[in-house]
């Protein structure tokens, strides 16, 4: 966080005039102690530094500057996706089951708002507790990512007609939904309170907690059954305007994801001492809990087998992301023996290369304009 000293805290002294017989054009030596206030790399850190966040460069953790070129990159807008086979779709009796349209309603219900709350955390709480200019860099770029995604649902809600109240307002309405977002507030709580400061091992295991719930268990691992939803409803030719738009979600929900990891990951080597056995237990009881909350909305979107899924079939899905989340932070694998019964999601979650969607062939694209269906 920035600070000025008392000696910078004034204006510095007015440079010396150059004596006679200067060579015209020479450039004063810069004081000794502005030099000394420039920003070293070797110097930065990602949370707790005394470097100045004002300067950007040289970097240190040139990842998040990549990410942050990837993600402007990668731009997209809501509208650039036609949505009128989905309203056709939709305004037919027949177009879908009615466990279909609870899956979908349900879904909406759950992004609506959480995105929202993704949002909020950077920009009130884990922006001002970062002190590297590369890594804030890139939370800016993605807090207006978490924007785009939460128009991108809007625009669904909008376009199908939907009861706006009764979506945007399920997340106190809808049990299953309202668990995860009350799972998620206290940490939201934790980093948004003005009073709360980094600088202690107790308050800085809290920020590292934080992180590791927002980007291992609410990015990681409560989107999934829903992306896993409204994608099965595209490889059936239905609601295809929302998978296309629930596809750029995913690649960007993605890469904050990894940005997220990374960022744990290097918070972690530059404090060794946060990282306990005890903190590691607390650590695995929260992705147990998520696991628990995220197959308990799963029940409810899916009551009954609908797009060739089940409720039962998730639990597995969600025990081996859990897995693999917990790996990259350096934890050993909770549940024994799983795997992914959805093969073609990791085809998606894959961003570097051609891949199989919807039964045609989606080639990398930079901007939701130039996505290309062969």
């Amino acid at each position: 966080m920035l600070s000025w000293d008392d000696e910078t805290a004034s204006a510095p002294a007015a440079r010396p005039v150059p004596p006679n017989g200067a060579v015209a054009g020479t450039e004063p030596v810069a004081d000794a102690a502005l030099v000394a206030k420039r920003v070293h790399a070797d110097d930065k850190r990602i949370i707790n530094g005394k470097t100045d966040v004002n300067q950007l460069v040289p970097f240190k953790y040139k990842w998040a500057w990549d990410k942050y070129l990837a993600g402007c990159a990668n731009h997209w807008m809501p509208q650039e996706v036609n949505m009128q086979r989905d309203i056709e779709l939709w305004k037919n009796p027949n177009g879908l089951t009615d466990d279909e349209r609870r899956l979908v309603k349900r879904n909406l219900g759950f992004f609506v708002t959480a995105d929202s709350l993704a949002a909020n955390n950077i920009v009130l709480g884990t922006y001002r507790h970062i002190t590297a200019p590369e890594c804030r860099q890139y939370l800016l770029r993605q807090a207006f990512e978490e924007a785009i995604h939460t128009h991108a649902y809007q625009y669904i809600v909008e376009s199908l007609g939907l009861d706006e109240g009764e979506i945007f307002n399920a997340y106190n309405e809808v049990k299953s939904i309202r668990d995860k977002d009350e799972f998620l507030i206290p940490f939201i709580n934790t980093l948004t309170d003005p009073a709360f400061t980094t600088g202690t091992v107790e308050n800085d295991q809290k920020l590292l907690k934080s992180l590791i719930v927002f980007a291992c268990l609410m990015e990681g691992l409560f989107f999934y059954v829903g992306f896993t939803q409204i994608l099965a409803l595209g490889r059936q030719n239905k609601m295809m305007g929302a998978a296309e738009q629930y596809q750029y979600i995913l690649r960007d929900e993605s890469m904050h994801c990894n940005f997220g990891i990374d960022l744990i990951n290097t918070i972690k080597m530059e404090n060794p001492l946060l990282w306990t056995p005890a903190f590691r237990e607390e650590i695995k009881v929260l992705f147990l809990q998520a696991v628990d909350l995220e197959y308990a909305y799963a029940e409810d979107t899916m009551p009954r087998g609908v797009l060739g899924l089940n409720a039962t079939m998730f639990k597995g899905y969600l025990r081996f992301i859990a897995n693999r989340r917990a790996q990259q932070i350096g934890l050993d694998a909770l549940f024994a023996h799983e795997e992914n019964p959805f093969p073609w999601m990791s085809e998606m979650i894959d961003l570097k290369k051609e891949r199989n969607f919807f039964e045609t062939r989606v080639t990398e694209y930079q901007t939701g304009g130039a996505l290309n269906w062969e």
